[in-house]
């Protein structure tokens, strides 16, 4: 009886150990499914999320595509173009600028009657003659000048000043770089020495165009037929340029 009663209990323990043993290798192989299932559902997700979008899982959040091909963020991109082209901009017109000069002044010129060679007016031509006047940028700067001076001529006896009148002739701009001369034309109404009613200037005072103030110049020729009060005098001033 007693050895048939410890087999009995041994072989329920067995039991209850082969049992335990099963249900231990059950949850084992349970928790480790679940865990497979759970790796495979989510890298399955990120796959095909992956295929929407052409973007790869692993790629950073930063990075977008457009044909193809990374691009940058495109905000801070096209700033960068813009700010590159502004400032290439605005370099090429402060250059275009300094390369024309600004407007010649006249304490950047210097004025000189034409003598030499041929320069003399012919006192026979009745009012058909010119004499040049030359104007230099002494500045050290290129400088640009263009339009009528103002010719103011001083009586040589006191007799008051003329300022003499335009022409209609049409003008542009020149650009003078430093010791450059331009020149423009006074046309003149010649008299001679002792003639009635004869003017005889002893200065020429030249003002630059859009300046104020004058070179004093001696004037080199002789009298000029008084037509300082006439409406359309023989002398009058052409434009430079």
């Amino acid at each position: 009886m007693r050895s048939n009663t410890g087999r009995t209990a041994r072989r329920r323990t067995l039991r209850v150990a082969a049992a335990a043993l099963t249900m231990a290798a059950g949850l084992t192989l349970t928790a480790c499914s679940g865990s497979d299932a759970g790796g495979a559902k989510a890298a399955g997700q990120a796959d095909a999320a992956a295929a929407a979008t052409g973007v790869d899982a692993g790629a950073g959040a930063s990075t977008t595509v457009q044909n193809g091909e990374p691009q940058a963020d495109s905000g801070t991109k096209g700033d960068a173009k813009t700010d590159a082209k502004a400032g290439a901009s605005g370099g090429q017109a402060a250059n275009s600028s300094a390369a024309q000069g600004e407007r010649c002044h006249t304490s950047g010129l210097k004025a000189a009657f034409a003598t030499g060679g041929d320069a003399a007016p012919d006192p026979d031509a009745e009012g058909a003659t010119t004499t040049s006047v030359a104007l230099t940028n002494t500045s050290g700067r290129t400088c640009k000048i263009g339009g009528f001076p103002g010719v103011d001529l001083t009586s040589e006896n006191g007799g008051g000043t003329w300022s003499l009148v335009r022409s209609s002739a049409k003008y542009s701009s020149i650009t003078l770089g430093p010791g450059d001369t331009t020149d423009f034309t006074i046309n003149l109404g010649l008299a001679h020495e002792g003639d009635d009613g004869a003017w005889k200037p002893a200065y020429a005072e030249i003002t630059p165009p859009n300046e104020t103030t004058s070179l004093k110049v001696e004037w080199p020729w002789g009298p000029l037929v008084d037509q300082s009060a006439a409406t359309h005098p023989v002398t009058f001033v052409n434009p430079i340029g």
